[in-house]
């Protein structure tokens, strides 16, 4: 093994159907894992190789694997040993109670992959019995009968995501009402209260980022009273996005022409929540260079 491979990780998603494969792989893309969903075994070889090609582009790569390649899964346990002497890997089962999958199947309206003519149970029994050998030996089981989909999610964040990983990215949106609110805004902030530059000949043809524009915007009436308790009601709700694992927010801030107030606040109210914790914050001004 190489020390270029070693750098590399690569993480079997496997277990039985129902258990919650398709969520934990969006959550690892969410982690900036690249995933391959329903990988047949086969493929897990030359899957290893493309990474150690792509060297430090494709550090985190997860495989999803299921028991639905027939034949095909009948190497699995063959293509696990060859990439354990061969590569840095690890196994996540997923298992969960035959109530819990059968709940799921039948919430879903879908047969289960092994069941052929008989009865749910029936497919939940035979994928236990040929997963029992795979179980044994991987890495991590996770039982998810408990879980729904946002506690599956962030489960397994706290086990797979680096120290540095921010629990949420937050995206400052400044932006001018007379063009549209963001469509894909979580919350909205009116600064249209505050005086506007724009009726200032000295400060018309400036935007909020000029010093003497954000002074002016800042230093007016209500502004810093705003800005403080704004961003004090921020830090709960952040907090909250991480624990429901929502891991992407925009909070918009509009004034009329999204050039002076709007982008002036954005700037300042970055500062103000950058130290809150798990949260990655950066900012964006659509309407900037708009007449």
């Amino acid at each position: 093994m190489t020390a270029e491979t070693e750098r590399q990780e690569l993480l079997i998603v496997t277990g039985m159907s129902g258990a919650g494969r398709s969520t934990v792989g969006n959550a690892l893309e969410d982690l900036g894992w690249y995933v391959v969903h329903n990988l047949p075994p086969q493929m897990l070889r030359p899957l290893v190789d493309l990474a150690k090609h792509a060297g430090t582009s494709l550090p985190k790569v997860a495989a999803i694997v299921d028991v639905r390649g027939g034949k095909l899964f009948a190497a699995v346990q063959q293509e696990v040993q060859w990439l354990r002497e061969n590569a840095n890997v690890r196994v996540l089962f997923l298992e969960a109670t035959d109530a819990a999958l059968v709940r799921r199947f039948e919430q879903v309206r879908r047969p289960h992959p092994l069941q052929g003519n008989g009865t749910l149970l029936d497919g939940i029994a035979t994928e236990r019995t040929r997963m029992q050998e795979l179980r044994a030996g991987s890495d991590i089981v996770m039982d998810t009968s408990e879980l729904n989909i946002h506690q599956l999610a962030t489960s397994v964040a706290e086990k797979f995501s680096e120290e540095d990983t921010p629990g949420v990215r937050v995206m400052l949106l400044s932006f001018g009402f007379k063009y549209g609110l963001p469509a894909d805004a979580d919350s909205v902030a009116d600064m249209r209260f505050l005086p506007n530059p724009f009726w200032r000949p000295d400060l018309k043809a400036h935007t909020g980022l000029d010093p003497d524009v954000s002074q002016y915007v800042l230093g007016a009436p209500g502004a810093t009273e705003f800005l403080e308790n704004y961003a004090r009601a921020l830090a709960p709700v952040l907090a909250g996005y991480q624990r429901e694992n929502k891991r992407h927010a925009t909070i918009a801030i509009g004034c009329t022409g999204g050039k002076h107030r709007s982008v002036a606040v954005a700037e300042q109210l970055a500062t103000l929540i950058r130290g809150l914790p798990g949260v990655a914050v950066s900012v964006k001004h659509r309407d900037l260079g708009r007449e």
